[in-house]
Protein backbone atom coordinates (compact mmCIF):
# COMPACT_ATOMS: atom_id res chain seq x y z
CA UNK A 1 0.00 0.00 0.00
CA UNK A 2 2.72 2.43 0.41
CA UNK A 3 4.34 2.36 -2.83
CA UNK A 4 1.13 2.93 -4.09
CA UNK A 5 0.09 5.83 -1.65
CA UNK A 6 4.06 6.99 -2.81
CA UNK A 7 3.12 6.58 -6.79
CA UNK A 8 -0.37 8.19 -6.41
CA UNK A 9 0.96 11.09 -4.29
CA UNK A 10 3.31 12.37 -7.25
CA UNK A 11 -0.08 12.83 -9.12
CA UNK A 12 -0.78 15.03 -6.25
CA UNK A 13 2.06 16.88 -6.57
CA UNK A 14 1.99 17.44 -10.51
CA UNK A 15 -2.01 18.84 -9.91
CA UNK A 16 -0.65 21.29 -7.23
CA UNK A 17 2.23 22.33 -9.08
CA UNK A 18 1.30 22.19 -12.58
CA UNK A 19 2.01 26.18 -12.72
CA UNK A 20 5.35 26.34 -11.38
CA UNK A 21 8.54 26.08 -13.31
CA UNK A 22 9.72 22.42 -11.97
CA UNK A 23 11.53 20.50 -14.65
CA UNK A 24 12.19 17.78 -12.49
CA UNK A 25 8.52 16.76 -11.76
CA UNK A 26 7.71 14.70 -14.70
CA UNK A 27 11.28 13.04 -14.24
CA UNK A 28 10.22 11.83 -10.60
CA UNK A 29 6.97 11.06 -11.75
CA UNK A 30 8.04 9.16 -14.88
CA UNK A 31 10.06 7.10 -13.18
CA UNK A 32 8.12 6.12 -9.85
CA UNK A 33 7.43 2.72 -10.92
CA UNK A 34 4.31 1.77 -9.62
CA UNK A 35 3.30 -1.14 -6.99
CA UNK A 36 3.39 -4.39 -8.14
CA UNK A 37 0.74 -6.66 -8.76
CA UNK A 38 -0.11 -9.33 -7.07
CA UNK A 39 1.49 -12.64 -7.00
CA UNK A 40 -0.08 -15.19 -9.28
CA UNK A 41 -0.62 -17.88 -7.04
CA UNK A 42 -2.98 -15.79 -4.69
CA UNK A 43 -5.41 -16.24 -7.33
CA UNK A 44 -5.25 -20.04 -6.50
CA UNK A 45 -5.63 -19.86 -3.17
CA UNK A 46 -8.59 -17.31 -2.91
CA UNK A 47 -9.37 -15.50 -6.31
CA UNK A 48 -11.78 -12.29 -4.85
CA UNK A 49 -8.65 -11.61 -2.63
CA UNK A 50 -6.42 -11.44 -6.07
CA UNK A 51 -8.59 -9.41 -8.09
CA UNK A 52 -9.38 -7.28 -4.25
CA UNK A 53 -5.36 -6.66 -4.54
CA UNK A 54 -5.62 -5.68 -8.61
CA UNK A 55 -8.60 -3.47 -7.82
CA UNK A 56 -5.58 -1.07 -5.86
CA UNK A 57 -4.25 -0.70 -9.36
CA UNK A 58 -6.96 1.39 -10.20
CA UNK A 59 -7.37 5.34 -9.03
CA UNK A 60 -11.39 4.37 -9.08
CA UNK A 61 -12.22 6.28 -5.19
CA UNK A 62 -12.80 3.02 -2.92
CA UNK A 63 -16.23 4.65 -2.18
CA UNK A 64 -17.48 4.32 -5.75
CA UNK A 65 -18.98 1.58 -7.61
CA UNK A 66 -18.38 1.62 -11.09
CA UNK A 67 -20.11 -0.06 -13.35
CA UNK A 68 -20.21 1.39 -16.77
CA UNK A 69 -16.59 0.37 -18.31
CA UNK A 70 -18.48 -0.14 -21.52
CA UNK A 71 -18.26 3.75 -22.17
CA UNK A 72 -14.92 3.97 -20.46
CA UNK A 73 -12.60 2.76 -18.47
CA UNK A 74 -9.93 3.49 -15.82
CA UNK A 75 -6.29 3.20 -16.79
CA UNK A 76 -4.41 0.99 -14.20
CA UNK A 77 -1.32 2.59 -12.81
CA UNK A 78 1.31 0.71 -15.01
CA UNK A 79 -0.30 2.54 -17.78
CA UNK A 80 -0.40 5.87 -16.23
CA UNK A 81 3.14 5.40 -15.83
CA UNK A 82 3.74 4.32 -18.95
CA UNK A 83 2.02 7.10 -20.53
CA UNK A 84 4.36 10.03 -18.30
CA UNK A 85 7.13 8.39 -18.75
CA UNK A 86 6.28 8.54 -22.79
CA UNK A 87 5.60 12.29 -22.29
CA UNK A 88 8.97 12.48 -20.22
CA UNK A 89 11.55 10.95 -23.32
CA UNK A 90 8.95 12.22 -26.04
CA UNK A 91 9.68 15.96 -24.77
CA UNK A 92 12.90 15.35 -23.66
CA UNK A 93 13.89 15.79 -27.74
CA UNK A 94 16.86 14.01 -27.29
CA UNK A 95 16.57 11.02 -30.05
CA UNK A 96 19.82 9.92 -31.75
CA UNK A 97 18.80 10.77 -35.10
CA UNK A 98 18.45 14.42 -35.38
CA UNK A 99 15.60 13.55 -37.79
CA UNK A 100 13.33 11.40 -35.06
CA UNK A 101 10.57 12.86 -33.70
CA UNK A 102 8.24 11.80 -31.20
CA UNK A 103 5.03 12.28 -33.80
CA UNK A 104 2.95 9.38 -34.44
CA UNK A 105 1.52 9.64 -37.82
CA UNK A 106 4.47 9.49 -39.81
CA UNK A 107 6.28 6.53 -39.21
CA UNK A 108 5.66 2.42 -38.54
CA UNK A 109 6.10 2.68 -35.27
CA UNK A 110 6.23 -1.42 -34.83
CA UNK A 111 7.30 -1.24 -31.46
CA UNK A 112 3.56 -0.53 -30.61
CA UNK A 113 2.19 -1.91 -33.53
CA UNK A 114 3.89 -5.42 -32.60
CA UNK A 115 2.47 -6.30 -29.38
CA UNK A 116 -1.00 -5.14 -30.87
CA UNK A 117 -0.96 -7.60 -33.81
CA UNK A 118 -0.12 -10.51 -31.17
CA UNK A 119 -2.79 -9.81 -28.99
CA UNK A 120 -5.57 -9.40 -31.53
CA UNK A 121 -4.50 -12.20 -33.50
CA UNK A 122 -2.97 -10.65 -37.14
CA UNK A 123 0.14 -9.66 -38.93
CA UNK A 124 1.78 -5.91 -38.24
CA UNK A 125 1.27 -5.06 -41.25
CA UNK A 126 -2.65 -5.52 -41.08
CA UNK A 127 -2.99 -3.22 -38.36
CA UNK A 128 -2.73 0.62 -38.46
CA UNK A 129 -2.91 2.37 -35.29
CA UNK A 130 -5.49 5.04 -35.21
CA UNK A 131 -7.28 7.40 -32.11
CA UNK A 132 -10.96 4.96 -31.71
CA UNK A 133 -13.46 3.19 -33.36
CA UNK A 134 -15.16 5.76 -34.73
CA UNK A 135 -11.65 7.27 -36.85
CA UNK A 136 -11.79 3.50 -37.84
CA UNK A 137 -15.16 2.95 -38.95
CA UNK A 138 -15.18 6.38 -40.66
CA UNK A 139 -12.00 4.71 -43.08
CA UNK A 140 -13.74 1.89 -43.72
CA UNK A 141 -17.09 3.69 -44.82
CA UNK A 142 -15.02 6.69 -46.75
CA UNK A 143 -12.41 3.72 -47.76
CA UNK A 144 -14.57 1.42 -50.00
CA UNK A 145 -15.59 1.81 -53.50
CA UNK A 146 -19.49 2.13 -53.84
CA UNK A 147 -22.11 3.51 -56.37
CA UNK A 148 -25.39 4.91 -55.75
CA UNK A 149 -27.53 2.38 -54.71
CA UNK A 150 -25.55 -0.71 -53.17
CA UNK A 151 -26.37 -1.24 -49.98
CA UNK A 152 -24.89 -1.78 -46.71
CA UNK A 153 -26.76 -4.21 -44.31
CA UNK A 154 -26.12 -3.04 -40.54
CA UNK A 155 -28.20 -4.23 -37.26
CA UNK A 156 -30.28 -1.71 -35.43
CA UNK A 157 -27.82 -1.98 -32.28
CA UNK A 158 -25.09 -0.14 -33.48
CA UNK A 159 -23.21 2.62 -32.30
CA UNK A 160 -23.57 6.00 -33.49
CA UNK A 161 -20.01 6.03 -34.60
CA UNK A 162 -20.51 2.81 -36.76
CA UNK A 163 -23.65 3.98 -38.04
CA UNK A 164 -23.26 7.56 -38.70
CA UNK A 165 -20.33 7.28 -41.16
CA UNK A 166 -22.50 5.19 -43.41
CA UNK A 167 -25.21 7.46 -42.86
CA UNK A 168 -23.18 10.11 -43.85
CA UNK A 169 -21.81 8.30 -47.27
CA UNK A 170 -25.76 7.35 -48.08
CA UNK A 171 -26.40 10.87 -47.44
CA UNK A 172 -23.99 12.35 -49.88
CA UNK A 173 -23.40 9.26 -52.53
CA UNK A 174 -26.80 7.62 -52.57
CA UNK A 175 -25.60 4.44 -51.32
CA UNK A 176 -28.21 2.90 -49.54
CA UNK A 177 -28.61 1.38 -45.73
CA UNK A 178 -30.21 -1.39 -44.38
CA UNK A 179 -30.93 -2.99 -41.07
CA UNK A 180 -31.79 -5.42 -39.60
CA UNK A 181 -33.64 -5.63 -36.41
CA UNK A 182 -32.49 -8.12 -33.57
CA UNK A 183 -34.88 -8.98 -30.59
CA UNK A 184 -34.07 -7.79 -27.54
CA UNK A 185 -32.53 -10.55 -26.29
CA UNK A 186 -31.35 -12.24 -29.22
CA UNK A 187 -31.79 -15.84 -28.11
CA UNK A 188 -29.64 -17.91 -30.20
CA UNK A 189 -26.79 -17.27 -33.04
CA UNK A 190 -28.65 -18.81 -35.78
CA UNK A 191 -31.70 -16.40 -35.35
CA UNK A 192 -28.91 -13.78 -36.09
CA UNK A 193 -27.67 -15.48 -39.36
CA UNK A 194 -31.15 -16.01 -40.72
CA UNK A 195 -31.74 -12.47 -40.27
CA UNK A 196 -28.60 -11.53 -41.97
CA UNK A 197 -29.21 -14.06 -44.99
CA UNK A 198 -32.53 -13.36 -45.47
CA UNK A 199 -31.97 -9.44 -45.89
CA UNK A 200 -28.78 -9.93 -47.96
CA UNK A 201 -30.00 -8.87 -52.03
CA UNK A 202 -28.12 -8.51 -55.35
CA UNK A 203 -27.13 -4.89 -53.94
CA UNK A 204 -25.39 -5.75 -50.81
CA UNK A 205 -22.05 -5.33 -51.01
CA UNK A 206 -20.88 -4.74 -47.20
CA UNK A 207 -22.46 -6.21 -43.70
CA UNK A 208 -21.70 -3.96 -40.93
CA UNK A 209 -21.97 -5.32 -37.37
CA UNK A 210 -20.94 -4.21 -33.59
CA UNK A 211 -19.22 -8.01 -32.47
CA UNK A 212 -20.54 -6.56 -29.02
CA UNK A 213 -23.97 -4.50 -29.10
CA UNK A 214 -23.62 -1.54 -27.38
CA UNK A 215 -26.97 -1.33 -26.82
CA UNK A 216 -27.30 -4.69 -24.90
CA UNK A 217 -24.44 -6.18 -25.12
CA UNK A 218 -25.23 -9.21 -26.77
CA UNK A 219 -22.03 -10.85 -28.43
CA UNK A 220 -23.00 -11.64 -31.83
CA UNK A 221 -21.50 -14.80 -34.39
CA UNK A 222 -18.89 -12.80 -35.64
CA UNK A 223 -17.16 -15.84 -37.14
CA UNK A 224 -20.22 -17.14 -38.99
CA UNK A 225 -21.12 -13.69 -40.10
CA UNK A 226 -18.01 -13.60 -41.69
CA UNK A 227 -18.69 -16.53 -43.12
CA UNK A 228 -21.82 -15.72 -45.04
CA UNK A 229 -20.62 -12.50 -46.34
CA UNK A 230 -17.40 -14.39 -47.71
CA UNK A 231 -19.68 -17.19 -49.50
CA UNK A 232 -21.64 -13.89 -51.14
CA UNK A 233 -18.64 -12.14 -51.98
CA UNK A 234 -19.53 -9.38 -49.88
CA UNK A 235 -16.99 -7.62 -47.50
CA UNK A 236 -17.25 -7.99 -44.21
CA UNK A 237 -16.45 -4.65 -40.99
CA UNK A 238 -17.10 -5.34 -37.83
CA UNK A 239 -17.38 -2.72 -35.15
CA UNK A 240 -14.99 -4.66 -32.23
CA UNK A 241 -15.35 -1.53 -29.62
CA UNK A 242 -15.77 -3.54 -26.53
CA UNK A 243 -14.35 -6.61 -27.24
CA UNK A 244 -10.47 -6.33 -26.98
CA UNK A 245 -9.69 -6.23 -23.12
CA UNK A 246 -12.99 -8.38 -22.64
CA UNK A 247 -12.67 -11.48 -23.89
CA UNK A 248 -9.70 -12.70 -26.25
CA UNK A 249 -9.99 -11.90 -29.86
CA UNK A 250 -8.70 -13.44 -32.59
CA UNK A 251 -8.89 -11.25 -36.01
CA UNK A 252 -7.33 -14.16 -38.37
CA UNK A 253 -9.88 -17.33 -36.73
CA UNK A 254 -12.95 -14.25 -36.78
CA UNK A 255 -12.28 -13.93 -40.92
CA UNK A 256 -13.31 -10.84 -40.89
CA UNK A 257 -12.31 -8.47 -43.78
CA UNK A 258 -11.98 -5.25 -41.56
CA UNK A 259 -11.90 -4.55 -37.86
CA UNK A 260 -12.25 -1.07 -36.03
CA UNK A 261 -12.20 -1.26 -31.76
CA UNK A 262 -11.71 1.35 -28.95
CA UNK A 263 -9.20 -0.22 -26.26
CA UNK A 264 -9.93 2.50 -23.66
CA UNK A 265 -12.92 0.57 -22.93
CA UNK A 266 -12.42 -3.04 -21.47
CA UNK A 267 -8.22 -2.84 -22.43
CA UNK A 268 -8.40 0.19 -19.88
CA UNK A 269 -6.20 1.78 -22.24
CA UNK A 270 -5.42 5.27 -23.19
CA UNK A 271 -8.16 7.67 -24.11
CA UNK A 272 -7.08 8.42 -27.98
CA UNK A 273 -6.10 4.85 -28.75
CA UNK A 274 -7.67 2.98 -31.60
CA UNK A 275 -6.57 0.54 -34.17
CA UNK A 276 -8.05 -0.45 -37.83
CA UNK A 277 -7.50 -3.96 -38.87
CA UNK A 278 -7.79 -4.71 -42.89
CA UNK A 279 -7.30 -8.39 -43.78
CA UNK A 280 -3.95 -8.15 -46.04
CA UNK A 281 -6.30 -9.14 -49.01
CA UNK A 282 -8.27 -6.18 -48.98
CA UNK A 283 -5.85 -3.02 -48.10
CA UNK A 284 -4.81 -2.59 -51.45
CA UNK A 285 -8.88 -1.98 -51.78
CA UNK A 286 -9.60 0.55 -49.77
CA UNK A 287 -8.86 4.38 -49.56
CA UNK A 288 -7.42 6.54 -47.52
CA UNK A 289 -9.76 9.31 -45.90
CA UNK A 290 -6.42 11.22 -44.15
CA UNK A 291 -4.20 11.52 -46.72
CA UNK A 292 -0.19 13.04 -45.94
CA UNK A 293 3.31 11.72 -47.15
CA UNK A 294 3.07 7.68 -47.36
CA UNK A 295 -0.80 7.66 -48.29
CA UNK A 296 -0.37 6.01 -51.87
CA UNK A 297 2.54 3.94 -50.89
CA UNK A 298 0.79 0.45 -51.20
CA UNK A 299 4.14 -1.32 -50.01
CA UNK A 300 3.80 -0.27 -46.34
CA UNK A 301 0.82 -2.32 -46.23
CA UNK A 302 -2.15 -0.81 -43.44
CA UNK A 303 0.96 1.58 -42.12
CA UNK A 304 -0.91 4.01 -44.74
CA UNK A 305 -4.07 4.67 -42.88
CA UNK A 306 -2.37 5.68 -39.38
CA UNK A 307 -0.35 8.18 -41.40
CA UNK A 308 -3.06 11.09 -39.73
CA UNK A 309 -0.16 13.82 -39.03
CA UNK A 310 1.40 14.67 -35.67
CA UNK A 311 -0.90 12.14 -32.95
CA UNK A 312 -0.09 11.94 -29.12
CA UNK A 313 3.44 9.76 -29.22
CA UNK A 314 2.74 8.68 -25.40
CA UNK A 315 -0.94 7.70 -25.72
CA UNK A 316 0.58 4.73 -27.51
CA UNK A 317 2.87 3.77 -24.75
CA UNK A 318 0.25 3.61 -22.63
CA UNK A 319 -1.59 0.72 -25.57
CA UNK A 320 1.19 -0.68 -24.76
CA UNK A 321 1.44 -0.65 -21.33
CA UNK A 322 -2.28 -1.90 -21.41
CA UNK A 323 -1.53 -5.26 -23.46
CA UNK A 324 1.28 -5.95 -21.14
CA UNK A 325 -1.15 -5.48 -17.55
CA UNK A 326 -3.83 -7.58 -19.62
CA UNK A 327 -1.50 -10.60 -20.75
CA UNK A 328 0.36 -10.46 -17.29
CA UNK A 329 -3.11 -11.29 -15.39
CA UNK A 330 -4.30 -13.47 -18.27
CA UNK A 331 -6.81 -13.22 -21.16
CA UNK A 332 -8.60 -16.36 -19.83
CA UNK A 333 -8.77 -14.76 -16.07
CA UNK A 334 -10.09 -12.00 -17.48
CA UNK A 335 -12.62 -13.30 -19.56
CA UNK A 336 -13.42 -15.52 -16.79
CA UNK A 337 -14.24 -12.70 -13.92
CA UNK A 338 -16.20 -11.09 -17.10
CA UNK A 339 -18.46 -13.63 -17.64
CA UNK A 340 -19.06 -14.54 -14.02
CA UNK A 341 -19.61 -11.12 -13.09
CA UNK A 342 -22.10 -10.07 -15.51
CA UNK A 343 -24.39 -13.90 -15.52
CA UNK A 344 -24.41 -13.03 -11.88
CA UNK A 345 -25.71 -9.39 -11.36
CA UNK A 346 -28.44 -10.59 -14.99
CA UNK A 347 -29.29 -13.11 -12.19
CA UNK A 348 -29.87 -10.86 -9.50
CA UNK A 349 -31.58 -8.27 -11.27
CA UNK A 350 -34.46 -10.70 -13.10
CA UNK A 351 -34.75 -12.01 -9.26
CA UNK A 352 -36.03 -8.62 -8.59
CA UNK A 353 -38.74 -8.72 -11.79
CA UNK A 354 -36.31 -6.66 -14.59
CA UNK A 355 -36.63 -7.75 -17.94
CA UNK A 356 -33.52 -9.06 -19.41
CA UNK A 357 -32.06 -7.97 -22.80
CA UNK A 358 -29.37 -9.47 -22.40
CA UNK A 359 -29.26 -12.96 -24.31
CA UNK A 360 -30.01 -16.46 -22.38
CA UNK A 361 -27.24 -18.14 -24.32
CA UNK A 362 -23.90 -17.68 -22.22
CA UNK A 363 -22.09 -17.98 -25.77
CA UNK A 364 -23.69 -14.56 -26.63
CA UNK A 365 -23.06 -12.65 -23.60
CA UNK A 366 -19.45 -11.66 -21.74
CA UNK A 367 -19.07 -8.36 -19.42
CA UNK A 368 -22.40 -6.05 -20.09
CA UNK A 369 -25.53 -7.34 -18.47
CA UNK A 370 -28.54 -4.71 -19.96
CA UNK A 371 -31.99 -4.78 -18.59
CA UNK A 372 -35.22 -2.82 -18.75
CA UNK A 373 -36.39 -1.86 -15.41
CA UNK A 374 -39.79 -0.25 -16.09
CA UNK A 375 -41.48 1.68 -14.87
CA UNK A 376 -38.63 3.26 -13.69
CA UNK A 377 -37.30 5.72 -15.86
CA UNK A 378 -33.82 7.46 -17.26
CA UNK A 379 -32.07 9.69 -16.35
CA UNK A 380 -34.01 9.17 -12.57
CA UNK A 381 -33.05 6.31 -11.89
CA UNK A 382 -29.19 6.49 -12.88
CA UNK A 383 -29.20 10.43 -11.49
CA UNK A 384 -30.57 9.04 -7.90
CA UNK A 385 -27.95 5.70 -7.71
CA UNK A 386 -24.70 8.24 -8.34
CA UNK A 387 -25.94 11.44 -6.38
CA UNK A 388 -26.91 8.88 -3.18
CA UNK A 389 -24.60 5.81 -3.49
CA UNK A 390 -21.69 6.93 -5.49
CA UNK A 391 -22.48 4.08 -7.97
CA UNK A 392 -21.82 4.89 -11.71
CA UNK A 393 -23.93 2.76 -14.47
CA UNK A 394 -25.36 3.92 -17.86
CA UNK A 395 -28.89 4.79 -18.55
CA UNK A 396 -30.95 4.36 -21.30
CA UNK A 397 -34.30 5.87 -22.23
CA UNK A 398 -36.95 5.30 -21.33
CA UNK A 399 -35.84 2.30 -18.49
CA UNK A 400 -32.82 0.41 -19.79
CA UNK A 401 -29.78 0.19 -17.52
CA UNK A 402 -26.76 -1.18 -19.24
CA UNK A 403 -24.33 -2.83 -16.33
CA UNK A 404 -20.68 -3.23 -17.36
CA UNK A 405 -18.77 -5.35 -15.11
CA UNK A 406 -14.74 -5.32 -15.31
CA UNK A 407 -12.63 -7.37 -13.88
CA UNK A 408 -11.52 -5.36 -10.95
CA UNK A 409 -15.18 -5.09 -9.92
CA UNK A 410 -15.36 -6.52 -6.52
CA UNK A 411 -18.64 -9.15 -5.43
CA UNK A 412 -18.83 -6.36 -2.81
CA UNK A 413 -19.23 -3.89 -4.83
CA UNK A 414 -22.48 -5.54 -6.68
CA UNK A 415 -23.59 -6.53 -3.60
CA UNK A 416 -23.36 -2.69 -3.01
CA UNK A 417 -25.29 -1.79 -6.14
CA UNK A 418 -27.83 -4.77 -5.64
CA UNK A 419 -28.95 -2.85 -2.05
CA UNK A 420 -28.54 0.18 -3.15
CA UNK A 421 -31.00 -0.41 -6.37
CA UNK A 422 -33.68 -2.08 -3.73
CA UNK A 423 -33.34 0.95 -1.55
CA UNK A 424 -34.25 2.91 -4.92
CA UNK A 425 -37.28 0.95 -5.57
CA UNK A 426 -38.85 1.09 -2.33
CA UNK A 427 -38.10 5.19 -1.97
CA UNK A 428 -40.04 5.07 -5.41
CA UNK A 429 -43.08 2.68 -4.68
CA UNK A 430 -43.98 4.50 -1.58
Amino acid sequence: MSDRRTFLSSFGVAAAALALPNPKLLQEMSHQAPPPLPDPSVYDRDEEAYWTAIRKQFLIPEDEVYLNNGTVGSSPLPVLHAIMKGYHDAESLAQRDPEDYPIWGYAAWNDFRDPLAKFVGCNRDEIALLRNATEANSYIANGIDLKPGDEVLMTDQEHPGGEHPWNLRAKRYGIVVKRVTLPKPVPDAQMVLNLFSEAISSRTRVIFFSHISTVTGVVLPAKQLCALARSKGILSAVDGAHVPGMMKLDLQDIGCDMYSSSPHKWLQATKGTGFLYVRDEVIDRLWNTIATEGWDDKKIRAERFQRIGSSNVPALCGLRAAIEFANTIGMERIEKRHRANANHILAEMTKRGALSWTSPDPALRCGIATVNVAPHTMPDTENWLWSQKKIRIRGGAPSKIRLSTPYYLLRKDIERFLASYDEYRKTKST
